[in-house]
């Protein structure tokens, strides 16, 4: 009989939002699995590392950040393989994700590979755009309204087009593409009601009003913003 293997979000970083399911899983794992920058630290891993077991063995999935598809795919590739002889031998295997697995996650690329071969089971976590909103004080949606996430790299004029049509709007993976992102904003009339959040709920985060935002953003980064309010208020 072949083993589980578990897809466990861990929240946006702070390890006290880790859920209880997902605490359970990982302090009882034998095998761990999780992605990390090529040749660096594994953020993943940081979230959940006073969980994990000693002795525990570690499937590290070195992702090289690129804008080329292939050594990514490769990376998943071989990392579906060392997960999938595990599985094949009757272990369980818990993998560490960020957030949450499929908002945005990279365990979405191992559920594609492993799925119709092995058990699976998702176990949600708290998503970057919650803990953003959250951590801004800023309610995303009331009643009807609708949100609407985006990211960064988009064409500019599709960008002003989706913001323009959009009541909330959440824009993830910032980066390089900030400058572009906020003088889309800012040609729409919207500066005022745009909020940058960088690294939400860690000791660096930082949150303030889109005018006064850095002109680049690190990866983990969100702008929020909305252009309704709760009529009820």
């Amino acid at each position: 009989m072949s083993g589980t293997l578990y897809g466990i979000g861990l929240g946006p970083g702070d390890p006290e939002l880790i859920t209880l399911k997902a605490a359970r899983l990982i302090e009882s794992a034998s095998v761990i699995a999780y992605p990390a920058l090529a040749g660096g630290q594994s953020f993943a891993r940081s979230i959940a590392e006073t969980l994990i077991p000693a002795n525990v063995l570690e499937i590290v999935m070195d992702i090289p950040m690129t804008m080329a598809r292939e050594p990514a795919q490769a990376a998943y590739d071989k990392g579906a393989a060392e997960i999938a002889a595990e599985l094949e031998a009757g272990r369980d295997v818990v993998c560490l994700c960020e957030g949450d697995p499929f908002f945005y996650g990279s365990f979405m690329y191992l559920h594609a590979r492993l799925s119709d071969r092995f058990p699976v089971e998702v176990v949600p976590g708290v998503t970057s755009l919650t803990a953003c909103a959250a951590r801004a004080g800023m309610p995303l949606a009331a009643r009807n309204e609708r949100v609407t996430v985006l990211p960064g790299p988009l064409p500019e004029d599709e960008l002003k087009q989706r913001i323009a049509g959009a009541e909330s709007v959440a824009v993830m993976k910032l980066g390089r593409h900030l400058p572009k992102l906020r003088a889309v904003i800012e040609g729409l009339g919207l500066t005022d009601r745009a909020v940058y959040v960088e690294r939400a709920t860690l000791a660096e985060e930082r949150i303030c009003p889109l005018s006064e935002a850095p002109d680049e953003a690190p990866y983990f980064s969100m702008i929020l913003l909305t252009k309704g309010a709760d009529p009820w208020l």
